[in-house]
């Protein structure tokens, strides 16, 4: 069944992004299309309540910086909230991750803790698997210490735990611009320089969550996937949008190689004239891919799945068996995918992702002035009636 909705999620994406020609992608997209302007009006509403207090925004007397896109996926979030809690961390503050566990399979605390709320990381220890915790959470847990991570739909619950729990005074709320109920110092938004828009459609016909001129809420532009290209025709796109938020441009910096199995680190160096395959499920391979033959990599057979698929066993041994019948000597994935994989026993071919930072290339001005008015926020209020109600 798994494998069943995989296939329909790639397929839909397919149609989506104008990969399927023929009648019925062209049926489906019609009746996509007609459901974009349902979802339009769902969206508007929503934002208009909030707007009128109707739906309330929660001050929990902690900062919070919502960090979140536009599109559906493929901006490189992840490694840009891993930047900003490293920054923070070592500029002093004491920073808790909210997240809401995409594709994550939830289940209670220990210790006869009912809360719903999942902590991934108290900042010192990895409590929760990557299944459990969801492969993002898992990811900047594993990469972050000194940073809890916790887990709920609810992410005002998970920003009060944090607080009253780890002592946190600075919340990161991970893909938290369509999350209105928590109320936030800064909306950082982020910008694919590759698909600024996506296609331009909203859902489901498109991957825009929202349209362009909601842009305007964000107070910081992060244009991501930059590679040192002029990007004045975007800056004056975004311009039109939201006239004031400073542009921040970066890029996703490969910085090293690590095997799945042995954890070996290993010099980027080694992948030039390397033969290899790719191997991917994320919002967008076409990326990852093209990264690595800008590496030197000569890619000989690539596989991608749905974005958040969870490998199998038996999926990963029948890619390395095509592997070694095509005299592949490696197999390349993200970071990402490396957390969704099982362990194999006896591989003879190695399994290596790649370790991606975020380096910013135009306006550090801008993000240190960030830091420094996030540094100098009052310390967090407790809610005296949460730690009762908690413990």
């Amino acid at each position: 069944m798994r494998r069943l909705l995989d296939r329909l999620e790639k397929f839909a994406v397919d149609v989506i992004l104008e990969r399927r020609a023929g009648r019925r992608a062209s049926i489906l997209r019609t009746v996509l299309q007609a459901l974009s302007y349902l979802y339009l009006g769902i969206i508007t509403l929503r934002l208009r309540l909030f707007a009128s207090n109707v739906m309330r925004r929660h001050q929990i007397g902690c900062p919070v910086v919502s960090i979140g896109n536009l599109t559906v996926g493929g901006t490189g979030k992840t490694p840009v909230v891993e930047k900003l809690a490293r920054d923070l961390i070592l500029r002093g503050r004491k920073v808790a991750i909210l997240s809401r566990g995409y594709k994550s399979t939830g289940r209670k605390n220990a210790g006869g803790d009912h809360s719903t709320v999942r902590v991934v990381s108290d900042g010192g220890a990895l409590l929760l698997d990557s299944k459990t915790a969801g492969d993002e959470p898992f990811m900047l847990a594993k990469n972050l210490r000194g940073v809890a991570v916790v887990v709920d739909k609810d992410r005002v619950e998970c920003g009060r735990h944090a607080i009253s729990r780890f002592g946190t005074d600075l919340l990161l709320l991970d893909d938290g611009l369509q999350y209105l109920r928590l109320h936030r110092r800064f909306d950082l938004v982020l910008i694919d320089s590759e698909a600024p828009f996506g296609n331009e459609h909203l859902l489901p016909r498109g991957t825009l969550r929202e349209p362009p001129g909601n842009l305007a809420r964000a107070t910081h532009i992060l244009i991501t996937k930059c590679d040192g290209s002029d990007q004045s025709l975007l800056h004056q796109r975004i311009r039109q949008y939201n006239r004031h938020a400073p542009i921040i441009e970066c890029r996703h910096r490969p910085v090293s190689l690590q095997d799945f199995a042995t954890g070996e680190v290993l010099d980027l160096s080694t992948l030039r004239g390397l033969k290899a395959a790719s191997l991917s499920a994320i919002a967008s391979p076409e990326s990852f891919e093209q990264g690595l033959r800008r590496l030197g990599v000569t890619l000989d057979l690539t596989e991608s799945h749905a974005d958040h698929h969870r490998y199998s066993k038996r999926e990963i041994e029948r890619f390395l068996r095509r592997c070694e019948r095509r005299g592949i000597s490696c197999v390349l994935t993200t970071e990402k995918d490396a957390v969704r994989m099982p362990r194999l026993m006896n591989q003879e071919i190695p399994i290596r992702y790649l370790r991606i930072e975020i380096e910013i290339l135009k306006g550090h001005k801008h993000w240190e002035t960030m830091l420094e008015q996030l540094l100098h926020h009052p310390p967090p209020r407790i809610d005296e009636s949460y730690v009762s109600m908690s413990s």
